[in-house]
């Protein structure tokens, strides 16, 4: 809790909220099919200025060559922006020749402009479009070219838990911060979740009646039970995760309260 990370979405109506962080706050923007990785790189930008610590998604399939990177990756530098996060991404079909983040973080670290950090995602309950195998065969690859992973969201601690201990088992040693939804209303939990491919973990959501409570009704949803059962493991020496990254959906102003104020008791 010293030093989370925030997930936003590349919308300039998020800015309000962000300026009210403390200064190098972590503040990661998702890649957008819709806007382009354009959006992605602007909001960055504005948030740098705002003396945030800003991360963009790239995303390989809107990469349209290879001078289009050196020209993102250039202009990231000339914002003082040096950590990265490569993704695939969702554009069908892809606009230029990166199929896959494996393709894109080689053609970084080809161009001479890889950052100080790139971080790559993990999947402690598997990918709907890709088999696990496959999945374990990339993050092998993957890991030379990164600096840490983070995990797609989740709402099951030992699920994620197991996830860790399996890449330690397969020779993956890079540290993993925790992906968790932040403190957001149950509707917009469920829409963007749904959508987002994390239908098993809704799935274990809508089998825990406690937590089906809360998502009927008209509480925001918080991740206090998700943090205890995780902490639980890391207690047991179970679970080394490396942080904690929080999925807000442009909730932030209420994850960013919830997580001030849970590290101030901790504190106490």
């Amino acid at each position: 809790m010293e030093s989370p990370r925030f997930e936003v979405l590349p919308l300039t109506d998020v800015l309000d909220q962000t300026a009210r962080l403390p200064e190098e706050t972590t503040v990661t923007v998702t890649a957008s099919a819709s806007y382009g990785l354009e959006a992605t790189v602007a909001l960055c930008e504005k948030l740098a200025a705002q003396r945030l610590y800003a991360v963009p998604h790239l995303a390989a399939r809107q990469v349209r060559d290879t001078v289009h990177l050196r020209d993102l990756l250039d202009r990231l530098a000339g914002a003082q922006i040096d950590e990265v996060f490569v993704v695939a991404g969702d554009v069908t079909p892809p606009a230029g020749p990166f199929a896959d983040g494996l393709s894109l973080l080689r053609e970084i670290e080809e161009s001479g402009r890889r950052p100080r950090r790139v971080g790559i995602p993990c999947y402690p309950e598997g990918h709907p479009k890709i088999p696990d195998e496959r999945l374990w065969t990339a993050l092998d690859a993957k890991r030379e070219h990164a600096d840490y992973a983070v995990s797609q969201l989740c709402f099951d601690a030992t699920v994620v838990c197991r996830f860790l201990r399996d890449m330690h088992d397969h020779g993956v040693r890079l540290p993993v911060m925790v992906g968790l939804a932040g403190t957001v209303d149950p509707a917009t939990l469920l829409r963007i979740g749904s959508r987002i491919g994390v239908g098993d973990s809704l799935a274990f959501l809508r089998k825990n009646r406690s937590m089906v409570r809360t998502l009927a009704g008209p509480r925001r949803y918080r991740p206090s039970r998700f943090l205890a059962e995780l902490d639980a493991h890391v207690a047991d020496g179970g679970c080394a995760p490396a942080g904690l990254h929080f999925y807000t959906f442009n909730r932030l102003t209420p994850t960013a309260e919830w997580v001030a104020e849970v590290a101030a008791r901790h504190v106490e």
